[in-house]
């Protein structure tokens, strides 16, 4: 695509920007480990909660939404449960705080303060460490991967030695985002996204005003089909597109989710588990670490909700205008749905284009770096510093960390060249890996017994069987037509998290029934100073007797601001999308809803937080 002199000024001047931005702020890095990783535990957080928000504004979700909202309708909204989408409101009411109060500056140390430095408690360390070095690596090769193909897609064509144009963009643009991300630390990734944010947010309200001021209510209402602006998800999504838009029906039954009522049961289900494990080991678990306080690592949380969905789907709301005035006479030439975006951008007019080029390199660029100071932390504070050389000074451990990235980035962009497929490896990481976290990640929370040779095995066996679960659900349900029908679609990710959920939980409970428990001054310890609710009253119990100590009743209040912020962040998420397509009652409905749970939420949640 050739773009205007002023479109590759804006471009070219967003990169100067964010690498002098991050060069300056590089200064406050510091020479310690706690500086370096976690900014000295310094930083408001509402900066926080901004770099976290913009750490999650995936440039590869925006194509993946766009293309959900044109061939689901706004019914689509309720697909993204499958990750869950909505994890963060169960860290925003209690696990940040839990998280915070344990001083650890990373998940592994965090194993530490849980398990002690046993050998159930080695173990549980060192495969949190794989599990989080393996994460970011997957994560860095599909971020190669996806900004590789947009720019691609949407710059002039740039091969060099042999690599096309995907490869040499992806090139240029991580190595420019490792550099500042390196130099500065969390500091300068957290200033750089702050920034990267404001941007974003100002991309999104120029595409609303240009789909709104563009698409008209006729042309809606010429292409919208019957029941597609309904919120509550369908027992069977039937759309009459027309034999025009054949693609469209392809896509929908590829999918696997024609049958998305009977799909959130099991997308709920699988919800619950995988939120109460917490975040995994990234830069979400780092953003809650680094706060200043437990309360403020909830406030962080809840403001990454808050600041996040509307502008999200406000940009998504606005593209999906712009798509649909274009689709009928685009649609022959489009392989996938998801490649109308690229249509829609490329058609934008000179000035914008380079506004919204910026905003996704902002997207990606965010995204990237927040990963790529995450890694180092678990290599050299989990890794080097405990085993290999516990004596070195906090400038040595800095400087190993900077090039332990390096290393890091490197294996990842590696792993980004031999990926075929983006949606495989996001499948992947977001399915069958992260499946594998959920159960001993929901032990260590609420069960006494569970110990650090438990975590061990449910671990090993969840990042095991999330390598075949696919395989064992496929054969198992063989034999029923409309299950095996799903299993051939992208479903089969959420169908495996059964599988792998419950070889990992029953591994988790033998193992720890048949090895000694987590000694009682270590548990009483993690019980004291992170005072969880759950089945700890053999522990309280026995700290009653030498101290004074309430166990924590907070799980009913918790439970109901949980299903009251899940309410509370859909509303955010579908109230842009009713007011881009003109619907005014609905929309001032779920404005009423927000309104409401957040007055909910202020008095049952925030007016009660604690340290």
């Amino acid at each position: 695509m050739s773009l205007h002199i002023i479109d590759i000024l804006i471009i070219v001047g967003y990169m100067l920007l964010i690498l002098g931005v991050g060069f300056y702020a590089s200064r406050k890095a510091g020479d310690n480990m706690e500086s370096y990783f976690l900014g000295g535990k310094t930083m408001p957080w509402y900066m926080l909660g901004l770099s976290n928000s913009s750490g999650m504004f995936d440039v590869n979700a925006v194509s993946w939404r766009l293309a959900m909202l044109i061939l689901y309708g706004v019914q689509s909204v309720w697909i993204p449960w499958v990750w869950p989408v909505w994890n963060q409101v169960f860290v925003m009411i209690f696990l940040s705080t839990w998280l915070r109060r344990s001083e650890a500056m990373t998940g592994a140390e965090w194993m530490r303060v849980r398990f002690g430095d046993g050998l159930g408690g080695r173990l549980s360390h060192i495969i949190v460490v794989i599990f989080a070095v393996i994460e970011v690596m997957l994560s860095i090769g599909m971020f190669f991967t996806g900004i590789g193909g947009l720019a691609a897609e949407l710059l002039p064509p740039l091969s060099f030695g042999g690599f096309d144009s995907a490869t040499v963009y992806a090139f240029i643009i991580c190595f420019s985002t490792m550099l500042y991300s390196i130099k500065g630390g969390l500091h300068a990734i957290v200033l750089t996204e702050v920034l990267q944010f404001f941007i974003m947010i100002a991309c999104c309200i120029i595409v609303l005003y240009l789909g709104m001021s563009q698409v008209s209510q006729s042309t809606l209402d010429q292409f919208i089909p019957s029941g597609w602006l309904d919120f509550w998800p369908k027992q069977e999504i039937s759309y009459a597109w027309g034999s025009t838009y054949e693609l469209f029906n392809k896509e929908t039954l590829e999918n696997g989710f024609k049958m998305l009522a009977g799909m959130v049961g099991l997308m709920v289900g699988k919800g619950l588990v995988a939120s109460l494990a917490g975040p995994v080991p990234g830069f979400d678990m780092q953003r809650s670490l680094s706060s200043q306080t437990p309360k403020d690592a909830a406030k962080m949380s809840g403001f990454t909700i808050l600041v996040l969905f509307i502008p999200l789907y406000m940009m998504i709301g606005g593209f999906a205008l712009m798509a649909i005035e274009i689709i009928p006479e685009q649609i022959p030439t489009l392989e996938k749905v998801e490649k109308i975006f690229y249509v829609v951008v490329k058609q934008l007019p000179v000035g914008v284009k380079g506004l919204i080029l910026v905003s996704l390199l902002s997207a990606f660029m965010s995204t990237f770096s927040a990963f790529v100071n995450v890694g180092p932390a678990y290599l050299i504070n989990d890794l080097y510093k405990r085993y290999v050389n516990p004596h070195a000074t906090d400038s040595q451990y800095v400087t190993y960390g900077k090039w332990a990235a390096v290393l890091i980035v490197s294996l990842g962009i590696i792993i980004g060249t031999q990926v075929t497929s983006l949606n495989e490896i996001i499948l992947f990481i977001t399915g069958a890996f992260y499946g594998g976290y959920a159960a001993p990640n929901v032990l260590k929370w609420i069960w006494s017994r569970f110990n650090g040779y438990g975590y061990f095995a449910g671990m090993l066996v969840g990042m095991s069987s999330a390598m075949v679960g696919s395989t064992v659900v496929k054969w198992a349900v063989q034999d029923f037509p409309t299950l095996a029908a799903m299993a051939d679609t992208q479903a089969i990710t959420l169908m495996s998290f059964v599988f792998i959920f419950i070889a990992t939980i029953s591994t988790c409970i033998i193992v720890s029934l048949l090895t000694p428990p987590v000694d009682d001054a270590i548990s009483f310890n993690f019980y004291k100073k992170t005072r969880p609710w759950g089945f700890w009253k053999p522990i309280y119990s026995k700290i009653a007797k030498v101290e004074a100590i309430q166990p924590n009743t907070n799980f009913k209040r918790d439970a109901f601001n949980v299903a009251i912020g899940i309410i509370w962040q859909m509303s955010m998420v579908v109230l842009p999308l009713y007011l881009v397509f003109r619907q005014w009652s609905t929309f001032t409905l779920f404005l009423i809803t927000l309104l409401v749970t957040s007055y909910i939420l202020k008095k049952n949640w925030y007016d009660k937080l604690e340290e």
